[in-house]
C-alpha cells in the first residue's frame, strides 16, 4: 500500500521541523503517535441496534474492531450503571494511522457540510488534536443511502509535539486545513 502522506512526512516535513525549532536529534521531532476514533452512546437510548450500528460504523472507518468503553461508576441522574456500555473506540496505529489521516485530510474534510477550515482552538496545549463531527457520513467508506441512523463520531490524533506551537506547525505541515487567523 503506498503511503503519500508517510513519504512526505519522511522525506521532508521532519527535516522541516528539525530545521524550524532548531532539533538537533530526529526523535525529537514531532509526529503522530496514535488516532483514536470515538462514539459515545446515549445510555437513555433503548434502542438495541444502535451500539450495533456504531460498532460497524468505526469498523467500517478504521479498518478495525472497535471496543467497548464502559462507565466506571453508576450515575443515577444519567441513568448509567457501572460496567455499562456508554461508548465504542478504535484506536490506529502504524500504517493503518497514515492511511487513515491521508484520507482524512484530502477526503473526509473536504466532504464536510459547510466546512470553512478547522479551528485553531482544536489543537489543545499539547500539540494534540480533537475533532468533533456531528453525522458520521463525511467519511468516504460510510454511503449516506445506506445510513438508518446518524450519529457523531470524535477523532482524536495524538502527537509527541508537547506544547500548541509544535503541534500546529506538524498539522499544517501536514495539509491540515486551518481557518485563517483574525485579528482583533
Amino acid at each position: 500500500m503506498s503511503n503519500t502522506l508517510k513519504k512526505q512526512y519522511s522525506a521532508k516535513i521532519s527535516a522541516v521541523m528539525a530545521k524550524e525549532f532548531g532539533l538537533t536529534n530526529p526523535m525529537s521531532v514531532p509526529k503522530v503517535v496514535k488516532i483514536t476514533l470515538n462514539v459515545g452512546l446515549n445510555a437513555s437510548n433503548k434502542d438495541p441496534k444502535l451500539a450495533e450500528t456504531v460498532a460497524e460504523t468505526i469498523a467500517r472507518i478504521s479498518g478495525q474492531k472497535p471496543v467497548e468503553t464502559l462507565s466506571k461508576k453508576s450515575i443515577a441522574a444519567f441513568k448509567i450503571r457501572e460496567g455499562m456500555t456508554v461508548g465504542m473506540k478504535a484506536t490506529l496505529r502504524g500504517e493503518r494511522l497514515w492511511s487513515f489521516l491521508d484520507k482524512f485530510v484530502n477526503v473526509t474534510l473536504p466532504r464536510v457540510r459547510d466546512f470553512r477550515g478547522l479551528s485553531m482552538k482544536s489543537v489543545d496545549k499539547n500539540g494534540n488534536m480533537s475533532i468533533g463531527f456531528k453525522e458520521h457520513i463525511a467519511f468516504p467508506e460510510i454511503r449516506p443511502d445506506e445510513v438508518e441512523r446518524l450519529h457523531g463520531i470524535e477523532v482524536v490524533i495524538t502527537t509527541t509535539a508537547g506544547d500548541r506551537a509544535k503541534g500546529l506547525a506538524l498539522f499544517k505541515a501536514l495539509g491540515f486545513p486551518f481557518q485563517a487567523e483574525t485579528k482583533k
